[in-house]
């Protein structure tokens, strides 16, 4: 005779016979609440084969928190990625500002920094023709400083009331939901083509600044004015740089539309890799300090976010740096919850009048609001800051805060009945600077000074490099055929005759168009002395972080590949081995070797240069293989260094490769590693494929 409580045992030990896998062992799984969970692979029913029960409290919890795991994506900046590190003081600023990062050589502070692409969704590309964002988050023992900038110094509106209107032209077009994570459509450009404040902007999307090789090897700017106050309370203008120790590089449009295809996180994947394998990614942070008195005397506001300050005109002057030392724990948790606010700023740093910056004062606020579903979001790990913080601010939606005592508000005298009273304002706390307006009247105007659209176009375009021209260029065409609207490619045109004829003449050329009449400014645009620091190709660029890819088969020369992989690891530089096979090859001295990728899964665009170690046998044998010889054209299409050891000229051949100074057979490692972050410009007239 059973009994209840022999049942009761049965029933707890029982395990189904539906094959259902029951691992015990491990560390104890509970609910969100910490109740001991004995089945994580059954419901609860009334029977075997029964209804399951409401009761079950296991399930609902389990269903109900996957039903809200995803929390409504950013409007912008949707696809994003980012790591953990740390700011360090380098030069130390006091007369300038009371900022405590800034006050003592050596003084670090953690920071969370995320990059992202700004107009596709979460699930689109890493690589698109895109502006980037660079949000760092400075964990600060004087609260959270958020510094909240793109990649390029420059943004497309001057006034924050047309944020909505941009984003609504750039997103996929209303009525047909499409194209994804692209500029390259009739509404942006309507937009912008009605817009001529956008045009310097434009400049930089349609130039290689747009298609970053890596996000350790691009530039991050603050984008607006702001101000450093120091202890005395005087202020100066400031604008915030991120300069990349990687040096800046990018990638060809034919590249970047290659690998969004061969890996969609690409961007993100080099991130993970590089923190991984201890390459740290480090920015210099620099700022350019001027006054009122200069800024009076410029052609252009200082305020106007469409504008930057020529690094010619003041110098940037490198006061820290920043190293990423460390990827999240969980995406979610941190990289998707983390809220940057530009109102998040510390004692010494204070706001100027750009109508950009003013309105993301508010819509930012918002906006995390709004994602994260409460005005607690700041009590989320990642966002909280790392210093104590109390107010009176109480309840909301998930409070994860236990406060004590009747003290919600001030003042109050509740001390004097021996109750805590709460916190209160200091002295030493934040103080916005006292200023003062020209004109106290209410109006919906914008200043005189915000008039001319078209002087920092022309200069950022005159400043690029022959080779960036024709890129930019490419782009303008490129963007410009895939949009319907003639009446728009031609206003647009007529812009580009402003900002200069030879660049508006080859875009129409491009497109197969007569120039029209050049629109009419509305301010005439100066010449301004071209500056090196707008061109990526007039930057000196290092090797270290760079990646190599090495095509290896059966019979490659020992020798020779551990003299490349030395070379490498001696350089910086990061290698991957591809195989025909992911199985691996023998080497010429009997060494079986493991292959990180395999040929078809690896092609040569995820690689700044490539060696080719074959025996002529394999290399003839490749020559049917056509992901082969893609790895090999591509790279010569690309303008890549190609080393090989001599046998491989079967494969060379197959490929149409002819021998210049980016082809050579490897003689020492540096004959391919000093080359390994070149480009060899000269070839572009002979390859097809050139973006």
């Amino acid at each position: 005779m059973v009994t209840k409580k022999s049942a009761a045992k049965t029933n707890q030990d029982a395990v189904g016979q539906g094959g259902e896998l029951h691992q015990f062992g491990h560390a104890e799984l509970t609910t969100n609440h910490g109740v001991p969970i004995s089945d994580n692979q059954n419901s609860l029913r009334f029977g075997a084969r029964g209804p399951t029960l409401l009761e079950d409290f296991v399930l609902r919890e389990k269903i109900f928190h996957f039903d809200h795991e995803r929390i409504p994506e950013r409007i912008v900046h949707a696809r994003g990625t980012g790591a953990h590190g740390y700011f360090e003081c380098t030069h130390a600023i006091p007369e300038l500002t009371q900022a405590c990062v800034f006050q003592k050589e050596g003084h670090r502070v953690p920071v969370f920094c995320r990059f992202s692409t700004v107009a596709g969704s979460k699930g689109s590309k890493d690589t698109p023709r895109d502006v980037r964002g660079f949000a760092v988050k400075f964990y600060t023992e004087q609260g959270n400083w958020d510094l909240v900038g793109n990649n390029m110094p420059v943004f497309f509106i001057q006034d924050a009331i047309k944020f909505p209107d941009l984003i609504h032209a750039v997103k996929p077009e209303a009525d047909r939901g499409f194209p994804q994570a692209a500029s390259a459509h009739d509404t942006f450009w309507d937009f912008v083509s009605l817009m001529p404040e956008s045009l310097h902007t434009v400049m930089w999307l349609m130039s290689d600044r747009a298609l970053p090789r890596s996000f350790r090897m691009m530039q991050g700017f603050g984008v607006h004015t702001f101000r450093f106050v120091n202890a005395k309370g005087k202020s100066h203008f400031v604008k915030f740089h991120w300069k990349p120790k990687q040096g800046l590089q990018s990638t060809l449009w034919d590249e970047a539309v290659k690998i969004s295809g061969a890996d969609s996180d690409y961007l993100r994947r080099d991130l993970y890799e590089a923190i991984q394998s201890e390459a740290f990614p480090e920015w210099e942070l620099g700022v350019q300090v001027f006054d009122q008195e200069w800024a009076d005397k410029q052609d252009y506001d200082v305020l106007d976010a469409t504008k930057l300050i020529p690094e010619e005109s003041v110098p940037v002057s490198i006061v820290g740096r920043m190293v990423l030392d460390r990827y999240p724990d969980n995406f979610f948790a941190e990289t998707e919850q983390v809220a940057f606010l530009p109102s998040n700023i510390i004692p010494g740093i204070d706001f100027t009048d750009d109508p950009l910056l003013q309105g993301r004062l508010f819509s930012y606020l918002d906006t995390q609001k709004s994602r994260l579903g409460t005005a607690n979001f700041h009590q989320i790990p990642i966002n909280a800051p790392r210093c104590p913080f109390s107010n009176m601010q109480r309840d909301g939606m998930m409070q994860t805060q236990v406060p004590k005592g009747r003290a919600t508000y001030e003042p109050n005298s509740l001390d004097e009945a021996g109750e805590s009273a709460g916190p209160r304002a200091q002295s030493h706390g934040f103080r916005s600077l006292p200023s003062t307006v020209d004109d106290g009247a209410k109006l919906r105007v914008r200043a005189e000074s915000f008039a001319d659209h078209y002087s920092q176009a022309r200069l950022f375009y005159r400043s690029q490099t022959e080779v960036e021209q024709e890129h930019l260029i490419a782009g303008l065409v490129f963007e410009l055929s895939k949009v319907q609207l003639n009446h728009v490619r031609v206003r647009v045109l007529s812009h580009l005759r402003v900002i200069d004829e030879e660049l508006a003449k080859r875009a129409a050329q491009g497109l197969g168009l007569d120039l029209p009449v050049a629109a009419k400014p509305a301010r005439e645009p100066v010449d301004m002395p071209p500056s090196k620091a707008l061109s990526i190709l007039a930057q000196k660029t290092p090797i270290a972080g760079r990646m190599l890819g090495i095509l290896v088969t059966d019979g490659a020369d020992t020798g020779l590949l551990e003299m490349l992989l030395t070379g490498a690891q001696e350089a910086g530089v990061a290698v991957k081995l591809i195989a025909p096979q992911v199985g691996g090859v023998t080497l010429s001295d009997g060494t079986r070797l493991a292959a990180d990728e395999k040929i078809a899964g690896a092609p040569s665009v995820l690689f700044d240069a490539v060696a080719l170690l074959l025996t002529q046998e394999q290399a003839s044998k490749l020559c049917n293989n056509k992901a082969a010889v893609d790895f090999v054209a591509d790279a010569y299409g690309h303008l890549k260094a190609i080393g090989h050891n001599g046998a491989a000229q079967p494969l060379l051949d197959r490929a149409g490769v002819s021998v210049d100074k980016g082809v050579f057979v490897i003689k020492t490692g540096d004959d391919l590693l000093g080359k390994v972050a070149s480009r060899f410009w000269e070839r572009r007239h002979q390859v097809d494929g050139m973006a």
